[in-house]
């Protein structure tokens, strides 16, 4: 399993804090059962934080007219939004959640440029209420395709995710698939996308980043 660079900077921490705590607790519980009991807790801990940093191998197809997903997760809104920040007019927002399970890393939904980016602290609301769209730190980013359509790609972060990192700038070249940022732990993110795309995916279904189809445009 690949580990994603982004967890080459919080594994070593962690593993450094599992070793000192599991010393602790032989030094003064060695000789009690509880001892046995902390350091299993203690090693599903250091295991769940290990996984949730991997970088699957995925291939990616690259095809005008589709907008992908950002992220592994859930669709939990699909629904016509006013979009206050950047396009200031009503577009389909399609929201997907991702749990603590989920894979964290973010994908670029469309090729194009990027020819907006902005950066918002926040609160840290619950990722899976609407509120936390507008309300939330986050990270606003727009791709142009090269047929003209602007897709707009919030990063949102949630009640434990306190990092949303974007790697993309403006005025960069990008492809589907590429990486486009990580989210640290669980959050959401939110597309806004024309009136005129055809939303291929339901409420409730389960997302696969750089692989599901959320949408596709009839004019090229």
């Amino acid at each position: 399993m690949k580990i994603h660079p982004e967890g080459k900077k919080i594994i070593p921490v962690a593993l450094l804090i599992y070793i000192l705590l599991s010393l602790a607790c032989f030094f003064f519980l060695g000789k009690y059962l509880i001892f046995i009991f902390l350091l299993a807790g203690f090693t599903v801990l250091m295991a769940m934080a290990v996984w949730f940093f991997r970088e699957p191998q995925r291939a990616f197809e690259n095809l005008p007219g589709q907008v992908i997903s950002v992220c592994d997760g859930e669709v939990v809104a699909i629904e016509p939004h006013f979009e206050r920040e950047y396009f200031k007019e009503e577009r389909i927002q399609v929201s997907v959640f991702m749990s603590v399970f989920n894979v964290h890393i973010n994908f670029v939904p469309a090729e194009g440029e990027i020819i907006y980016r902005h950066h918002r602290n926040g609160r840290f609301l619950p990722a899976f209420i609407a509120k936390s769209s507008e309300d939330n730190e986050r990270c606003t980013t727009v791709v142009r395709t090269k047929e003209g359509k602007e897709i707009l790609i919030r990063q949102i972060a949630g009640l434990m995710a306190r990092r949303v990192i974007t790697y993309k700038n403006t005025g960069d070249n990008v492809a589907s698939g590429q990486q486009l940022g990580f989210i640290r732990f669980g959050s959401r993110v939110d597309l806004f996308l024309p009136m005129d795309a055809n939303i291929k995916v339901k409420l409730h279904q389960k997302t696969v980043g750089g692989k599901t189809v959320i949408a596709t445009f009839d004019r090229l």
